[in-house]
C-alpha cells in the first residue's frame, strides 16, 4: 500500500512540477529563458499558458511547483525571476523586500473523497463537519453529523483518513482560512496559515500529493485545486453555502464568489472571494499571486516575466476556461498593468 502511494505521489508530482516553456525579449533582445518558484495551485493553468506561448517562438520558463512558501522564499533570496503564492503576501514583508505582487489567476478548493460504495460527487458536507473531520472529533464516514446531511445515503463503516499538505502552502491557507470563518473551534484549536498544526491525518507533498493519498486510501479525503481534482477523475463532494445550499464545483459558481471581489479597495490586489453570498456562489474560491521584484538586476528577465503574464491576459482565457480556472476581469487586467510600471531598474521602466 505504502509503496504503491509513494509511486502514485511521485508520478502526480512529477507531472505537476513543471518545465514549460514561455518568456520573450524585449525591443531588441532575443529571448530568454526565465525561472519561477511557485505554487502547485495554478500549476495546471501555467502549464497549458506555457505551451501555448512556447507555440509563439518566445523563450523557456524552468517552473517548479514547489508550493506557495518556497515560492515566496526564493524571489526573496532572488533565485528566481518571479514567484508565486496562492496566499497574499503581508505589505509590510512586500516593502521590506522590495516586491511588487499582482494577481494571475482564479481558482477554486475543493474537497476530494474516496468512500467505498458511495457516489462522492452527490455527497453533502458542509463547513462545520469538515472543520471537525481535520480536529479527529469525526472519525468514521457513518458518523451521525454526516449522516443527518445525507438522508437515504449508505454511508459505510469506514474510518475517515484525511490528507493535508505536508508543505508550507498557500491552498492551505485558503482552505482553513474558510473552513475558521465557519468554524469557531477550528479556528481556536487549529486556525489558519500555509502551515497549522493539524489534529488528525496525514501530510503530502503539494495539489499532486494529497490527490494521490486521497486517491490511493481508502475512506480518504483531502483538499485541491479543482483542476487536480478533474485532471484525477475525483470526486468532489457537494459543500453548504454562506446561503445554506448545497452546490457542486461548477466554473458558474467560482464566477458568482470571483464577482463579488472587491479589486479596488484590496491591498496590494489582494481581494477575498471567501464564502459570499449567494445562492449557486462556491464557498471557497481565491486568486492566485505573482511577485516580482521592483527593482530587477536584469531588466530583460523581468520583461519577459511581464511579457508572459500579458499574453496570458490577452490570450489565456480559453485555456483557464477549459481546466476551470476564472481569468482575470479585463479591468482587474489593466490595474496590474499599471501596478507594472512602477517596477524599474537603472532608472528606467521594466514595462512601458
Amino acid at each position: 500500500m505504502l509503496n504503491q502511494l509513494t509511486k502514485s505521489v511521485g508520478r502526480v508530482v512529477r507531472a505537476a512540477a513543471i518545465a514549460a516553456v514561455i518568456g520573450g525579449g524585449i525591443a531588441a533582445a532575443s529571448a530568454q529563458d526565465i525561472t519561477g518558484a511557485c505554487a502547485t495551485f495554478p500549476g495546471p493553468i501555467y502549464t497549458k499558458w506555457g505551451e501555448q506561448y512556447k507555440a509563439t517562438g518566445a523563450g523557456a520558463l524552468n517552473y517548479q511547483a514547489v508550493g506557495s512558501g518556497a515560492g515566496v522564499t526564493q524571489i526573496i533570496n532572488r533565485t528566481v525571476d518571479f514567484g508565486a503564492s496562492d496566499t497574499p503576501v503581508a505589505s509590510e514583508r512586500l516593502a521590506s523586500n522590495n516586491l511588487l505582487q499582482f494577481p494571475a489567476v482564479i481558482g477554486a478548493v475543493v474537497v476530494v473523497v474516496n468512500i467505498p460504495g458511495v457516489d462522492g460527487a452527490n455527497l453533502k458536507l458542509n463547513g462545520a463537519v469538515i472543520a471537525d473531520i481535520y480536529q479527529g472529533r469525526i472519525r468514521m464516514w457513518n458518523a451521525k453529523e454526516i449522516k443527518d446531511l445525507n438522508p437515504g445515503v449508505t454511508l459505510p463503516a469506514v474510518a475517515i483518513a484525511p490528507a493535508y499538505r505536508a508543505d508550507s502552502s498557500g491552498t492551505t491557507n485558503i482552505f482553513t482560512s474558510y473552513l475558521a470563518s465557519v468554524s469557531l473551534p477550528f479556528q481556536t484549536n487549529v486556525g489558519a496559515g500555509n502551515s497549522v498544526p493539524w489534529k488528525t491525518g496525514v501530510g503530502a507533498p503539494g495539489n499532486a500529493g494529497v490527490a494521490a493519498a486521497v486517491k490511493n486510501t481508502k475512506g480518504g479525503i483531502g483538499y485541491v485545486e479543482y483542476a487536480y481534482a478533474t485532471e484525477n477523475g475525483m470526486q468532489a463532494p457537494m459543500l453548504e453555502n454562506r446561503a445554506k445550499k448545497f452546490v457542486k464545483p461548477t466554473v458558474a459558481g467560482f464566477n458568482a464568489a470571483a464577482s463579488q471581489a472587491n479589486w479596488n479597495n484590496a491591498p496590494n490586489m489582494a481581494a477575498s472571494m471567501l464564502n459570499m453570498s449567494g445562492d449557486t456562489t462556491w464557498p471557497i474560491v481565491s486568486a492566485t499571486y505573482v511577485l516580482v521584484p521592483k527593482n530587477p538586476s536584469d531588466p530583460v528577465r523581468a520583461a519577459n516575466v511581464l511579457k508572459f503574464f500579458d499574453w496570458a491576459f490577452k490570450s489565456g482565457g480559453p485555456a483557464a476556461d477549459q481546466l476551470h480556472y476564472i481569468a482575470l476581469p479585463k479591468a482587474v487586467q489593466d490595474q496590474v498593468r499599471k501596478k507594472w510600471t512602477t517596477i524599474s531598474a537603472n532608472g528606467q521602466p521594466v514595462w512601458k
